[in-house]
């Protein structure tokens, strides 16, 4: 096409935005290519005969579905630092909402410490919690995260 072609088309394009369609879509024919036949034929497929199990087989068959993971290992030990950080971080915000829900009236020490015993216990895990590498790992870490 030439600039001058594409020109026209393109006006033609744009003047016949807001025509109709000359035919509607009703009286438009149905192309036979779309035409499905009224009963779809269908295949059978018969599933395929197996060998008779030997008797080593039913014992696997047993066990197959049937998985026992090892025992987990015992959890670290908390040291008292740590213990005392997680029940400041918990145990301030939970004292200021047990006291609003029973309508308590709490002095402004008592607020101020529930307030201090949650951020004093966030920092105190973030200080812990420590950036470095583990110290079991030796000199060749792979890929750390």
């Amino acid at each position: 096409m030439t600039p001058q072609s594409e020109d026209e088309v393109w006006r033609q394009i744009v003047a016949s935005f807001n025509d109709t369609a000359e035919l509607d879509s009703a009286d438009q024919p149905w192309p036979d290519s779309e035409n499905v036949p009224p009963e779809p034929t269908r295949r059978v497929v018969k599933p395929s005969e197996e060998p008779e199990p030997d008797e080593d087989s039913e014992e696997d068959d047993e066990d197959e579905g049937h998985f026992e993971p090892p025992t987990p290992p015992p959890l670290p030990k908390i040291d008292l630092p740590t213990k005392v950080a997680w029940v400041a971080l918990f145990g301030g915000p939970a004292y200021l909402l047990v006291a609003a829900m029973a309508s308590w009236h709490m002095e402004g020490w008592a607020l101020f410490t529930a307030v201090a015993a949650f951020i004093g216990g966030f920092v105190a895990l973030v200080v812990r919690m420590g950036d470095g590498p583990p110290n079991d790992s030796g000199w060749d870490d792979g890929a750390v995260l």
